[in-house]
């Protein structure tokens, strides 16, 4: 990784979306211009986009202020969706047997950069 570079960054903790339904929407923006990104999730239809779009509007805001970098001239370079605690439930099934509920969480982290070329 670089020592030391100019970025936005944002990070999200247990958000109640399971890890694997939350990264097909971070597959839609990674390597986005920020606007492009913006709108892919703005018009999806998943919880993890909607949600997601949060943690991106938050690294936006941290790079204008602490960067000066406009919007227009910002890309996403890493969108990482970790797992989190799991809230473990159980269902009453047939015959007294009991079948676990794993209700997943997630850790979202996006980090933007201003555009290189510009």
């Amino acid at each position: 990784m670089e020592m030391y570079m100019k970025k936005g960054l944002a990070v999200t903790k247990y958000v109640r979306v399971p890890p694997r339904k939350a990264r097909l929407a971070a597959d839609l923006i990674r390597g986005l211009k920020v606007e492009d990104a913006s709108i892919q999730l703005a018009y999806s239809h998943l919880k993890g986009g909607k949600l997601l779009k949060k943690t991106l509007d938050s690294a936006v805001a941290n790079a204008e202020t602490q960067l000066n970098v406009p919007r227009q001239k910002l890309m996403v370079k890493e969108v990482r969706v970790d797992g989190g605690p799991i809230l473990k439930r159980s269902k009453s099934k047939a015959k007294g047997g009991m079948v676990p509920i794993m209700k997943r969480t997630s850790h979202f982290t996006v980090i933007v950069v201003p555009q290189e070329g510009e």
